[in-house]
């Protein structure tokens, strides 16, 4: 519970947890605001998310600020990260009554049909990589489903969390609609098992969506959750490699310095043209400007702290010791903050973390296969399945693979990210359940069988 800006070391914050009998009343408050809130029409919650979105633009650059401070975003990617907020809020303030209208179905009723109603308070656990967006793409559409919110944030984003209960108290939602807990995590069970929580979200590790989902089970709670990531990205022979390996650096390293979930992080490329791409990311990631997330022409930030630095480094050095190959990078960056090298790997076997395991910051981890159908096995040889994209000049062709793939979402010579018109979530260890869309909003709602006679 400690707020340490990367770029610096410097300690910005140390909040104070919450008391047992602090989280009760917050968590009292929210079940209350739950029983009011479910019965406002859609249009006054509408109204209300629109300002939201309208606060987020107009208090950008802080807000950003906050993001960079925290956990070391670039600032162009921070103020990036809440525009893309602000648009949620929009898209989900316009859309949810006609999500949630109700579904006409004939069956031997007289009438029969399916609606949609809020189920309680919803408890969100969050991560820090996208300290604003984690939260706004999961918050709008069910607070306007006629829910509730209760965030714990990661403890390094403190200062993030507690922006976001600002914006919704000085925009007007009620006192409870979205509150945040500052918990850390052995206070976690106790909220997930409290009998005013109806349900669960967790973005995170694997191994905190096996501590969740068992505590949530062990009480029968709804749990959707999105998980660590392997994200192949499949280079074909046919593919423009000056724009894929623009799309390699990009997927990888910007906005976050790879720390994002669905990420690119398995660079598998056909061998006819493995050599030539090679050479365009090498010079793609040794042109990447390091410095400064404060500056607007930095492109590569920190790690967002010392154990995540250290980590990462231990994986690129074993991965060496067992034979990999480094074609660039490999080594620290400069010593005012937590920065790596931008780094690319070769020559990878299974046994290597960089095999085996998700590196979770700038390093490139690059396989050549002999072919498409090798690829297609190399992508699915996972037991993650968060995204993947596909690099190639046959759309057509493109599509057929992708119905191939294994995972959640799948681009098509594009990186993988998310959309609020888009479902997002993944299967395996990735996670289960959906984010976003309509199929987000109805993760937390009661589908309601109406039959009348």
């Amino acid at each position: 519970m400690q707020s340490i800006n990367p770029a610096t070391k410097e300690v910005i914050y140390e909040p104070k947890e919450l008391t047992k009998a602090e989280i009760d009343a917050k968590l009292q408050k929210a079940h209350e605001a739950y029983k009011q809130w479910k019965d406002v029409p859609f249009a006054e919650r509408a109204a209300l998310m629109k300002k939201a979105a309208q606060y987020l633009r107009d208090n950008k650059v802080e807000l950003a600020k906050l993001i960079t401070d925290e956990m070391g975003k670039i600032t162009t990617g921070a103020q990036a990260e809440i525009e893309k907020c602000a648009f949620a809020c929009d898209y989900f303030a316009d859309n949810v009554e006609k999500m949630l209208a109700e579904e006409a179905v004939s069956t031997d009723a007289s009438e029969s049909y399916v609606r949609f109603d809020p189920i309680g308070v919803i408890f969100a656990i969050m991560p820090w990589n996208f300290p604003f967006w984690q939260v706004l793409r999961f918050a709008p559409g069910t607070i306007m489903a006629g829910n509730t919110v209760a965030l714990k944030h990661a403890g390094n984003v403190q200062l993030c969390a507690e922006a976001i209960e600002k914006m919704f108290r000085e925009v007007g939602f009620p006192e409870g609609v979205f509150t945040t807990l500052t918990i850390d995590v052995p206070a976690v069970e106790g909220v997930i098992k409290d009998p005013r929580v109806a349900a669960v979200t967790l973005t995170g590790s694997e191994r905190a969506g096996v501590a969740v989902a068992t505590q949530a089970g062990e009480v029968l709670k709804k749990v959707v959750m999105e998980l660590g990531g392997a994200d192949p990205f499949i280079v074909l022979p046919d593919a423009d490699l000056d724009f894929t390996a623009a799309q390699a650096v990009s997927g990888r390293i910007y906005m976050n310095a790879g720390q994002t979930c669905i990420a690119a992080k398995r660079f598998i490329v056909v061998e006819s043209v493995y050599e030539e791409f090679l050479q365009k990311i090498k010079a793609g990631m040794e042109a990447l400007v390091v410095g400064d997330p404060n500056d607007e022409s930095t492109q590569l930030g920190p790690v967002c702290s010392e154990r995540a630095l250290t980590g990462m480094k231990e994986q690129i050095d074993k991965s060496v010791a067992m034979g990999a190959r480094v074609v660039t990078g490999g080594g620290l960056g400069p010593d005012a903050g937590f920065y790596c090298q931008p780094t690319i790997l070769t020559d990878l076997k299974p046994g290597m973390p960089a095999y085996d395991e998700e590196i979770f910051g700038p390093v490139m981890s690059v396989f050549v296969v002999k072919d498409e159908a090798e690829a297609i096995a190399l992508a699915n040889g996972t037991d993650f399945g968060l995204g993947a994209s596909i690099f190639t000049t046959n759309v057509e062709h493109g599509k057929e693979l992708a119905a191939q793939i294994e995972a959640g979402m799948v681009f098509i010579n594009g990186v993988s990210k998310t959309d609020p018109r888009l479902p997002a979530g993944g299967i395996k260890r990735s996670g289960y359940g959906r984010e976003l869309s309509h199929y987000g909003v109805k993760e937390f709602v009661n589908i309601k069988t109406v039959w009348i006679k």
